[in-house]
């Protein structure tokens, strides 16, 4: 029941907090029934007996230094005067007493308990129905380490941590630009997910700045516990195996990002930052290409989108040729591919799709189990038993040689192993039902659905296909920054330029 003077903001109206501290106790212990760890201290002030209060916290989450130094002892040791008591001796207690850089005073229930939930200390004195919520945590984070997805030799080591605070931190030391915005909100109706709109204001669209907060706002699931939920529920062609909402574990990637006019959501309790739009060439850029000098970062890049086509297309083109097209096999080629297939059991499609099935059980076996093990498991599965199945005459060799190129061509790009599995498998289909004619046809299917994706209104092929000189000097090659005067036209619409002067 709601108390004369004591006004709820919570949607539950059920309940409210009331002058009566004795009545607040069990509103709270009803709240949190069954729930071992809520701490609920009761204590007064030695020198006023109406200083009568509580505080309310989850035990483990919290820094008990901080409740027994900044907000227990200095109200049983502070002398309060008698003639507050009767005025505002809650506003007095929070700006003359306790010790804190946070406090902030609530009557919403609901914000109330997110905050005990979340590692804050709600301070309740008698008399008064307004809560005080101080900012106390203590529980225990990660240390800024290098991401593992993402080593680089040369760079920077840090990234990026399950706490958003130390997340924030590390891109504010990185753009010290008051135009660096950011914009606070939840997400999950029971998780309450803390999410972070992080972009630099002057070079931001508006237009997608507008559209991703649309999306957020549709957004109505109980949890989010991981940034891949939102990933998967704000992306474009949600059915499409190709990203259209990128991640990173790196600041200094983040940052670059930002540069450009794009925008980082960060998500509380994962060191994964989604960034906004995203296109097909950033799949083959590396933070690593713009610290090496830039021919030796073109030649990398040039082999990753090699390493892409490889991984996607020799199943295909080694099936089509020894299947339908011979005559374009090298004759002692052939006699030797002829030879090693002699007595074999089965035909050549299946001896692919077995072999590569094989390989991604031993790929998805070395990642999940610890490294040392996972390493031992890699080796076997490559070398004893592609060995013991040709010496069994299972399969040949020239398969083994075919499915170890594409395994490894396809590991230059972590990011783009799910999208390769699939490609390659629907290559490889159609390259045993129409030869090379399938395999064209499938690669030529490939690039008319890529032109047609969008990132936030962004054209997933943006740059690839353009015209002008500038878009096209951060794709297949690494132009050196003398040369990149300008930024990508297709996020930062506000303000193009990167730097004023060319270098003569």
């Amino acid at each position: 029941m709601l108390k004369a003077n004591c006004k709820n903001k919570s949607n539950d109206k059920q309940y409210a907090i009331t002058k009566d501290l004795g009545e607040n106790i069990a509103l709270f212990q009803t709240i949190f029934s069954n729930d071992d760890t809520l701490i609920i201290r009761t204590f007064q002030n030695k020198h006023l007996k109406a200083a009568k209060c509580c505080i309310i916290y989850v035990d483990g989450m919290v820094n008990t230094e901080i409740l027994d130094q900044n907000i227990i002892r200095p109200i049983l040791d502070n002398k309060l005067d008698e003639d507050i008591a009767e005025r505002n001796l809650l506003e007095e207690i929070r700006n003359k007493v306790i010790v804190s850089s946070s406090i902030k005073e609530s009557i919403d229930m609901s914000e109330i308990n997110q905050a005990i939930s979340y590692g804050d200390t709600v301070f309740l004195l008698e008399g008064f129905c307004t809560a005080l919520i101080i900012s106390s945590k203590g529980w225990q984070a990660r240390q800024v380490t290098e991401p593992i997805s993402e080593k680089v030799v040369r760079g920077p080591r840090e990234g990026f941590t399950e706490s958003m605070t130390i997340n924030l931190t590390l891109i504010r030391r990185k753009i010290k630009d008051p135009d660096l915005k950011f914009k606070f909100r939840q997400l999950g109706t029971r998780t309450h997910t803390d999410i972070c709109l992080c972009y630099i204001e002057s070079l931001t669209s508006d237009k997608i700045l507008n559209e991703l907060n649309k999306r957020l706002d549709d957004i109505d699931i109980d949890g989010i516990l991981d940034s891949g939920y939102i990933q998967e529920l704000i992306k474009d062609a949600p059915l499409s195996p190709f990203d259209t909402v990128g991640s990173t574990e790196r600041p200094d990637v983040l940052a670059s990002k930002l540069l450009e006019g794009r925008i980082g959501l960060f998500v509380d309790g994962t060191p994964f930052v989604l960034t906004v739009p995203f296109i097909f060439m950033e799949y083959f850029q590396a933070s690593e290409d713009y610290y090496n000098n830039f021919i030796f970062a073109s030649v990398n890049r040039i082999l990753r989108i090699i390493g892409a086509l490889l991984s996607i297309s020799v199943p295909a083109i080694y099936i089509s040729l020894t299947t339908f097209n011979q005559e374009m096999i090298p004759t002692p080629l052939l006699l030797s591919i002829s030879a090693a297939r002699q007595g074999l059991p089965f035909p050549t499609i299946i001896e692919a799709i077995v072999m590569l099935l094989v390989f991604e059980i031993l790929r998805e076996a070395g990642t999940r189990m610890p490294s040392t093990i996972g390493q031992a498991v890699n080796i076997v599965g490559a070398l004893v038993l592609g060995q013991a199945a040709v010496q069994a005459r299972l399969v040949s060799a020239p398969i083994v040689i075919v499915t170890a190129l594409t395994g490894i061509a396809s590991l230059l790009i972590v990011n783009l192993i799910g999208a390769s599995i699939i490609l390659k498998t629907l290559f490889l289909l159609l390259a045993s039902t129409m030869g090379l004619y399938g395999y064209i046809f499938g690669v030529l299917g490939l690039v008319v659905y890529l032109m047609g994706i969008r990132s936030f209104g962004v054209p997933y092929m943006s740059n690839i296909m353009s015209l002008d000189p500038q878009e096209i000097k951060d794709t297949f090659l690494r132009a050196p920054w003398w040369q990149m005067r300008l930024l990508p036209k297709f996020a930062a619409t506000k303000n193009h330029v990167r730097q004023s002067k060319k270098r003569n």
